[in-house]
């Protein structure tokens, strides 16, 4: 027996569908609704610690991502200048345990398909350009509205609808993400053979300058400058902005440079950071992953922690016999503690970059925080 037997999901990104193929396995009714015309993955690429992969374990899909991303182990730290002398070599904490990589990079476009393919195989369906518009609680349902239309009674709704969260405001939760005064350029190009591990320059005209694998023949490349409105920027101008602000960069960033000058698009986003403070449910509407709390991406969890989302309240909704107010704080205490140390450091590694705080201990927070991650959620 489950706590629910019909389920609504807002939202088709990594922590909905998550939730989506638990639930369905577990034989609850689920419609995933999604705003968007179709499947859509912002961005270029996606860096993934091994708590991730152990989700991903969990809901069945683990063999497929293998397969279409690229894991590695550790970190390197490179210097600015042409050279790009290599700094240091750092080991990684198996965040997932000793089964699993330390760490992969894949497409984010790969990553949905893969999701969204195990999800309605599960039994969940899907519903494409489809709007949450609004939510009529009892105690004992929901009624959903999509598009001002009513699609029926469900015994609960999970917004997992990201950060600038419709069910968040539907639930009247005031909290919205605010900016750190960081940007980021990423592009998607070629893997040189060189680049087995993500690796990070600091310093330099931007902030952070990196690249993580995503596949024998591709990674993501990315440059973190201060936070601009880059809202009126062409396709072009984008190209040439990041060629610009990499040149201070040698090493593979001569290649990045060349499949941006042969065609290879450029995208621009900020950085944001929030956190809801308990409760994240109003009665049977709950919020996860992105809707629930956001951060820079400067230690790589920001997936993860929604997928932990996903993981720890469906493994609730499907061993309890009640959706009550015992399972709700069960759920809290497993994952705001956890969830708010994520954000907290990874907020706080961002600033020390901007205030160009030379003493302080960016290594010791990245292996206190992974020495963390590495307990199961």
């Amino acid at each position: 027996m489950t706590a629910v037997n019909k389920v609504a999901v807002i939202g088709s990104g990594v922590a909905g569908l998550a939730a989506a193929i638990q639930l369905a396995k577990a034989g609850v009714e689920v419609d995933v609704f999604e705003a968007k015309p179709e499947l859509a993955a912002l961005g270029s690429g996606i860096s993934l610690q091994g708590n991730a992969l152990r989700v991903f374990d969990a809901l069945g899909a683990w063999d497929d991502i293998r397969a279409a991303g690229y894991a590695f182990e550790g970190l390197t730290l490179r210097a600015p200048g042409p050279d790009a002398p290599v700094v240091a070599e750092l080991p990684d904490v198996k965040t997932g345990g000793p089964d699993y990589p330390a760490a992969m990079g894949m497409p984010r476009a790969e990553l949905a398909r893969i999701l969204l393919a195990h999800a309605e195989r599960a039994g969940a369906t899907l519903h494409f350009g489809a709007k949450a518009t609004g939510l009529t609680q009892s105690p004992a349902s929901v009624e959903l509205f999509i598009d001002s239309t009513s699609v029926g009674l469900y015994d609960l709704v999970v917004g997992a609808d990201g950060v600038n969260s419709t069910v968040r405001d539907l639930i009247g939760i005031a909290v919205k993400p605010q900016p750190t005064g960081m940007g980021i350029w990423r592009t998607f190009v070629s893997r040189p053979a060189e680049v087995e591990r993500t690796q990070l320059y600091y310093g330099g005209p931007v902030y952070i300058a990196g690249y993580t694998p995503t596949g024998e023949d591709s990674m993501y490349a990315f440059l973190v400058e201060k936070a601009q409105d880059r809202s009126g920027v062409s396709d072009e101008q984008a190209t040439r902005i990041m060629l610009d602000e990499s040149r201070a960069y040698g090493g593979p960033w001569h290649q990045i440079r060349t499949d941006l000058e042969q065609g290879a698009h450029a995208n621009y986003t900020w950085f944001t950071q929030h956190l809801v403070t308990a409760p994240w449910n109003r009665g049977r509407v709950v919020i996860i992953g992105d809707a629930a709390h956001s951060c820079p991406p400067t230690i790589a969890q920001g997936a993860a922690q929604g997928l932990e989302d996903s993981y720890v309240l469906t493994e609730l909704l499907t061993t309890r016999d009640h959706l009550d107010q015992t399972l709700w704080d069960d759920f809290h205490e497993r994952r705001i503690p956890r969830a708010q140390a994520v954000v907290e450091a990874s907020v706080q590694l961002g600033q020390w970059q901007i205030d160009g705080n030379r003493d302080a201990d960016t290594g010791g927070l990245i292996f206190g925080i992974a020495q963390k991650m590495a307990q199961p959620a």
